[in-house]
């Protein structure tokens, strides 16, 4: 690799970092190109020469941002697993993208504001990659029901499962003001998988057990 394709390199890295930065602090809408290459020192044709306009910059954030957090979790039902340990697996997985504290502090408040301003590319990473982990964890429910499980309640499992995960994410501040000694160190990440997949699967369990019991 030559210098010059080092240094591009480096300043497409750096344009990624600064708008990640600057469309958590202030959301797309109010972003501005200007002030990107600003921060990652770079001059402003830098945005169009890497990646057309700011719409795309936006886009290759967000998709990377999402790909971090989720690089680990699973998308396909792991062969030849048990049900209780599948979704042991997911659920720290999960955790383990999102709580993990060597990810830039901008993440989670770029998803935040995705999510309360949703863009179109929240469209496209539902599809391409939050629906098929979805639907895995739905099977998952399905598999611990005994395949009785309607469609209402598979949904309702998956999301309260997944919002768990989702709560010690963003839900940290307030966390931390409760409980200061509170660090997403690898042992506690460990334990709050291991209370959410116990507190779902004993919830799951009796919700069987009630369909057995109106059978």
């Amino acid at each position: 690799m030559s210098d010059e394709e080092i240094e591009l390199g480096v300043t497409r890295q750096g344009l990624l970092d600064a708008a990640g930065e600057v469309f958590a602090e202030q959301g797309f809408r109010a972003a501005t190109v200007r002030e990107i290459c600003r921060r990652a020192e770079a001059n402003v044709a830098a945005v169009n020469y890497h990646f057309g306009d700011k719409e795309r910059l936006y886009a290759e954030v967000l998709q990377h941002t999402h790909r971090y957090a989720m690089q680990n979790v699973p998308s396909a039902a792991v062969t030849g697993a048990t049900a209780q340990d599948r979704l042991r697996g997911f659920v720290f997985a999960m955790l383990s993208g999102l709580l993990t504290e060597g990810r830039p502090a901008w993440h989670a408040k770029l998803m935040m504001r995705e999510m309360a301003e949703p863009t179109g590319m929240l469209d496209r990473i539902v599809e391409d990659s939050i629906r098929p982990r979805f639907m895995m964890v739905k099977s998952i429910v399905q598999d611990l029901l005994g395949g009785r499980g309607t469609d209402d309640e598979l949904r309702r499992c998956a999301w309260s499962i997944v919002g768990q995960c989702f709560f010690y994410r963003f839900g940290y501040p307030v966390l931390k003001r409760l409980h200061p000694p509170l660090k997403y160190e690898d042992a506690e990440i460990q334990k709050i998988a291991d209370h959410i997949a116990s507190f779902s699967l004993c919830a799951i369990k009796e919700m069987a057990a009630k369909r057995k019991r109106q059978s």
